[in-house]
């Protein structure tokens, strides 16, 4: 028996009006990436899109992860036929096996005589007629809702057979941008996120040898892995941090050190994006939930920004963050022990309110420039 996969877009993909063709060639380009190795082919009929694949399981499971897809189903293809529709049909049911059940018909192709109502009242009738055991039609809440879409072919699939993608837009379609990658929760969430919303991405990591060891610089590269899982490629940029914190701590008030090292971070992630032609930068701050995550904080870290910074996150709260890591696979990896940058060098009382005029006034006996051009000649590249 003939299986595919149906693939469901994301509804936003059809409010794009005259650019929806962009969207969608997007969209086939990213399914075929997704699915290279794979023997496969991509079928049209009456505006869905099928996908033939010698393991369809696999095929299945890759489809789902990329991004502008809303649903991918596994049905059965059958000819164009009222017998063949109400025998499929009828074994879905069985292999269900519960006790209420609904049939819904979507009928394109209007060269079958039978409307979508009467067909799904003329297949229900026959399953209940021919069902063994205990079995009645729930049309609000069935256990099993057996769809039939009639095309060219006739598609029959459950709501067992049905998988949840990761929704949003096409990636690359909006623009690109620097994620400042740590080997927290928050900030591969961010990452997903922006990604999910066409956003190409790129990765920068701040790395304080010897004070951070080579485990929390694998971590990190464990996570950019992941989330190249979902967008095909990432390129991560590991920026040594070391010298540049030093200076801060020597030349610097302690309370300032946080604001002025996410300063640092800030222009070192718009320096690496320049390089690499990446037109803003993100963060997986959210506000308040930090020290330095302050309304005041988050103003005086943009003040060193020279493109658009983002903050996918900055109204969730933890709880959040965490169902969203566990759902993209980051959670284990970035509960490892092995602390970053950002957890070394905290300052005992942290500056919870900076004021713009007095942290440039700090730092300004910092060699700024020169430190920043230095980190970004010495950052390694790493590509997944």
């Amino acid at each position: 028996m003939n299986r595919l996969i149906l693939v469901k877009y994301a509804s936003e993909i059809f409010l794009k009006g005259q650019n929806r063709g962009k969207f969608e060639k997007q969209l086939r380009n990213n399914i075929k990436l997704k699915l290279k190795g794979l023997d496969f082919k991509i079928i049209s009929d009456q505006g869905r899109y099928f996908i033939e694949a010698e393991n369809i399981e696999e095929a299945a499971d890759r489809v789902r992860r990329v991004f502008g897809i809303a649903e991918v189903c596994i049905v059965t293809v059958i000819e164009r036929d009222m017998q063949a529709i109400k025998e499929e049909s009828l074994r879905k049911v069985i292999e269900a096996n519960q006790k209420t059940f609904k049939i819904e018909t979507n009928r394109a192709n209007k060269l079958f005589q039978t409307d979508s109502l009467g067909t799904s009242r003329e297949v229900g009738g026959y399953v209940l007629n021919n069902f063994q055991g205990e079995l009645k039609v729930d049309v609000k809440n069935p256990e099993c809702r057996v769809n039939i879409e009639i095309r060219e072919k006739v598609y029959i699939y459950t709501n067992k057979d049905k998988i949840k993608g990761a929704g949003g837009l096409p990636y690359g379609m909006n623009g690109s941008t620097m994620l400042m990658l740590s080997g927290g929760l928050d900030s591969p969430v961010a990452g997903y996120q922006m990604a999910r919303r066409g956003v190409e991405l790129h990765c920068v990591y701040y790395h304080s040898h010897p004070y951070t060891s080579e485990r929390a610089k694998d971590k990190v590269k464990d996570l950019a892995k992941i989330l190249s899982s979902y967008t095909e490629k990432v390129n991560l940029y590991v920026v040594p941090f070391t010298e540049i914190q030093m200076e801060i701590m020597d030349k610097c008030r302690e309370d300032e050190l946080t604001i002025i090292m996410r300063r640092f971070m800030m222009r070192i992630a718009c320096g690496v994006a320049e390089k690499n032609g990446v037109q803003s930068v993100c963060s997986g701050e959210s506000i308040g939930q930090v020290a330095s995550q302050t309304m005041e904080g988050l103003i005086v870290s943009d003040d060193c920004a020279d493109r658009p910074a983002f903050r996918p996150l900055i109204a969730m709260d933890k709880e959040d963050i965490i169902k969203v890591a566990r759902e993209i696979g980051t959670f284990e990896t970035s509960i490892l022990p092995y602390e970053d940058c950002c957890t070394i060098f905290v300052p005992k009382h942290p500056k919870i309110k900076p004021k713009l005029e007095l942290i440039r006034k700090s730092e300004s006996v910092l060699a700024i420039d020169e430190l920043v051009e230095k980190a970004i000649n010495d950052m390694e590249l790493f590509k997944f």
